[in-house]
């Protein structure tokens, strides 16, 4: 078996590569159409089951507009695109059946991913082809992220908008489904109950739950209708010169996720997304204290990210836990904020042995580096209250910046640690950052600031609360 080597702050590791027979077949085998109308999801079932039949293969994808339902793949399979292919997933919720999944971190009902698989073993997404998710026709859109022309257009588009005029909905199911899914949850209901908000529950493009060696290469996924790629709970993933794009306005349109899995590269990728862009998580709350799969042993190398909330990010899904994880020799151009880490009070989880190198951003609208300890508290001030450390409290340690330059951001690092449980050892070394304002942190134990230099505009002193300092060795 092939295997790639991968490097963490303490130990190496090795992800190992899908196994895929010789065997190749093509799309137009079973019927199919690349003319941008023609329906090929028969088509697409019948390759895949005729892959699972022989043991395995390549489906190939030849030059054309393959529009189809959901893919769900089979073991030792890889779909591999011609460089004009575009494979175009139906924008119609209909063909999307609901599933039990998972969304932010949470056991939830939702529709079946665009591609899909569960508990399958080697398998391959490979080539220079475009795979589009249709997301404009699932996401609802918030006014104050378009300009008046993009949102007339919009609304002239179809939809429905809210009666206050400040968000656009596909249908007026996917609205009901704002007001009713919290209802459903609440009562326990069963899956045939949720069918009324089908359109509201729109899915992840890429969903591969409990899967084992995944490997993407060269393929452009766009237009994802919530979150682009996410792995779940799988082992041995290599992600390698891929790009991931959704419109900067996309509502959770995150670009990867990497949820509770295992000896992961990321590599050479580029990124312009509408929310996080490379994103490491590990479920939220009890049950996923209580399943305890970290997301461990991940390098992130040569990537590039373009627009996003945050360019590398933890959280704040992390109640598993994050550990091991090795970032170096990326650019971030314009994103929110440069690296991001995220949690509250109520997830628990340890965030732990974190090295983050030669990191290059520019164009930083708000922090350049940020770690929030506060994330969607309801608005709760930093230092306010002190409440008593149990499981549900968060904690993250031993994380090293080193070599890391930002030229422009509103702040340059701001860090919100918790009054009970501090940041504990939080290295910054060789950082220089050109902001607008000065550093602010809050809430760690032996931090230590090591040929860090800070040139903001309005000549602030640092501000440092409840922090103690420590020497670097």
């Amino acid at each position: 078996m092939d295997v790639i080597n991968g490097m963490t702050k303490d130990q190496p590791f090795q992800v190992k590569l899908p196994t895929i027979p010789e065997r190749e077949v093509t799309i137009t085998s079973f019927g199919a159409k690349g003319d941008g109308s023609f329906d090929n999801t028969e088509s697409f079932a019948r390759a895949v089951a005729d892959c699972q039949l022989h043991g395995g293969g390549t489906i190939k994808v030849p030059a054309g507009i393959w529009k189809t339902g959901p893919i769900t793949f089979t073991n030792q399979m890889r779909l591999d695109l011609d460089q004009h292919a575009v494979i175009q997933f139906s924008d119609d919720p209909k063909h999307y059946p609901l599933i039990e999944s998972s969304f932010e971190g949470e056991r939830v009902y939702r529709c079946q991913s665009p591609l899909n698989g569960e508990k399958v073993s080697d398998i391959e997404i490979t080539g220079l082809g475009v795979i589009d998710g249709a997301g404009q026709a699932w996401r609802y859109v918030k006014r104050f992220k378009m300009s008046e022309m993009q949102w007339e257009t919009l609304v002239h588009s179809g939809g429905v908008v809210t009666e206050d005029e400040q968000e656009w909905w596909p249908s007026k199911e996917a609205l009901h489904g704002k007001e009713r899914i919290h209802q459903l949850r609440l009562e326990n209901a069963e899956k045939s109950e949720y069918k009324e908000i089908q359109h509201y529950l729109r899915p992840n493009l890429l969903s591969f739950r409990r899967c084992e060696r995944i490997k993407l290469s060269g393929v452009t996924f766009q237009n994802s209708p919530a979150w682009n790629v996410h792995p779940l709970e799988s082992n041995d993933i290599l992600i390698d010169n891929v790009s991931i794009r959704n419109p900067w306005y996309s509502q959770n349109g995150d670009g990867l996720d990497i949820e509770s899995c295992k000896r992961v590269i990321i590599q050479n990728t580029v990124f312009d997304v509408g929310d996080d862009a490379i994103c490491m998580k590990s479920g939220k709350g009890k049950w996923a204290r209580d399943l305890g799969i970290p997301t461990e042993l991940v390098e992130v190398k040569g990537c590039k990210v373009h627009s996003g909330h945050g360019g590398f990010v933890i959280g704040s899904e992390m109640s598993g836990g994050v550990k091991d994880v090795y970032v170096h020799d990326c650019d971030f151009y314009g994103t929110d904020s440069g690296l991001r880490f995220k949690s509250s009070r109520g997830r628990g989880g340890v965030v732990e042995r974190i090295q983050i190198e030669r990191i290059q951003m520019m164009d930083i609208k708000e922090d350049a580096i940020t770690f929030q300890m506060h994330y969607s508290n309801n608005g709760e001030k930093v230092g306010e209250t002190t409440e008593a450390v149990t499981e549900e409290t968060p904690v993250f340690s031993d994380i090293h910046l080193k070599k890391v330059t930002c030229i422009g951001a509103k702040r340059p690092i701001v860090i919100h640690g918790l009054p009970e449980q501090p940041i504990t050892n939080l290295i910054f070394e060789e950082i220089y950052v050109e902001s607008e304002q000065a550093l602010e942190i809050h809430n760690c134990e032996n931090l230590v600031l090591s040929q860090t230099e800070i040139k903001n505009r309005d000549k602030q002193d640092p501000i440092f609360v409840n922090c103690k300092f420590g020497i670097k060795e």
